[in-house]
């Protein structure tokens, strides 16, 4: 074993993925499409909180905080984060506290992930300002109060990307490796939905360290394409310096989509929801209207113009997401 990937196994952990989550066929949605064998990865099945990827990512996070004797975690994004609801959650569990920094301002009730937050005893804070970046001053501030206080508060970026949260998806990566020998899968490409960066960089780099031979194809849901190919970059040459390995990204095998966003990050697209109804009713398999369907969407049309023609299976990253579904916001307008 390489130096590199023994410092990545020795990063503290809370070992909250106790085993690997599945990895599922859907035939039924692979024929509909007419496209290659499609195969979950059902991150979604993470059995903490709801689950989702960014369990896997506060997995490394929080030990760390730990680690480092903090007693308030302070994070935040928008009201429909799955980061700040299992920021919450595992703060909860860990005795921690747990400040969400949430951008824009309070809605008429609290729903889905917001509500959850609430349940799970966060402090939850709005910065009034529709700009996703007041998140950051915002955390700032919040740090800057519990410090006062004399407390010692662990701040986690907006959404939760940081290197740590990319060398927990680059995880990720050697559990799916090892799961598709088992099975006898090689899939060529690997589908998932990108925001802030993370996944897909995490992604980025378990390619490069445990040699896989797939090409990643993301589908941003919430920036210009040109940002979240730098983000990425950045992301997995931080998380690569933590363990002390260099990877060259611009010769990594990966391309991000646009065009499947709709009216913004966070806002329902009627492409997104006829491809959670589809998948839904073909596989028993709910996505999210803010990440999944929105990806599920642009593979879907992808798929059609037949660009994975020649492919035989490909694997679709699911991250998860599933309380936005019980929110008066995940129908589109």
């Amino acid at each position: 074993m390489s130096n590199r990937i023994a410092r990545l196994d020795a990063l503290p952990r809370l070992s909250l993925i106790v085993e690997p989550t599945p990895l599922h066929a859907a035939p039924r949605l692979s024929a509909a499409l007419g496209g290659p064998g499609l195969w979950f990865k059902r991150d979604d099945l993470v059995p903490t909180a709801f689950g989702g990827n960014k369990v896997r990512a506060l997995d490394l996070v929080i030990a760390d905080a730990l680690q480092k004797r903090a007693d308030t975690l302070v994070t935040g994004a928008g009201i429909l984060s799955n980061h700040v609801r299992a920021t919450a959650a595992i703060a909860a569990r860990a005795d921690l506290k747990c400040i969400s920094v949430y951008w824009g301002a309070p809605p008429r009730r609290a729903e889905g992930n917001h509500r959850l937050a609430a349940m799970l005893g966060a402090d939850i804070r709005f910065t009034g300002d529709a700009d996703r970046a007041s998140v950051d001053i915002g955390l700032e501030q919040a740090a800057a109060e519990v410090r006062g206080g004399g407390a010692r508060p662990y701040v986690i970026p907006r959404g939760g990307a940081c290197p740590l949260a990319a060398l927990a998806h680059a995880l990720a990566v050697r559990e799916t490796l090892d799961q598709c020998a088992a099975l006898g899968v090689s899939p060529k490409c690997v589908i998932m939905a990108v925001g802030g960066g993370a996944t897909l960089a995490g992604w980025l780099l378990g390619t490069a360290l445990f040699s896989a031979s797939w090409r990643i194809e993301a589908l941003t849901v919430s920036r210009p394409a040109s940002e979240v190919v730098t983000r990425a970059r950045l992301l997995a040459a931080a998380g690569a310096e933590l363990i002390g390995a260099t990877i060259d990204t611009d010769r990594a095998p990966f391309r991000v989509h646009e065009g499947f966003i709709g009216e913004g990050y966070g806002v329902p697209s009627c492409e997104g929801q006829e491809a959670i109804e589809a998948t839904a009713r073909a596989e028993a398999i709910f996505l999210d209207p803010v990440y999944t369907g929105k990806a599920m969407a642009g593979y879907r049309r992808l798929c059609l113009r037949g660009e994975y023609a020649g492919i035989d299976d490909i694997l679709f990253l699911h991250t998860g997401g599933a309380p936005a579904l019980f929110t008066s916001g995940a129908e589109p307008s």
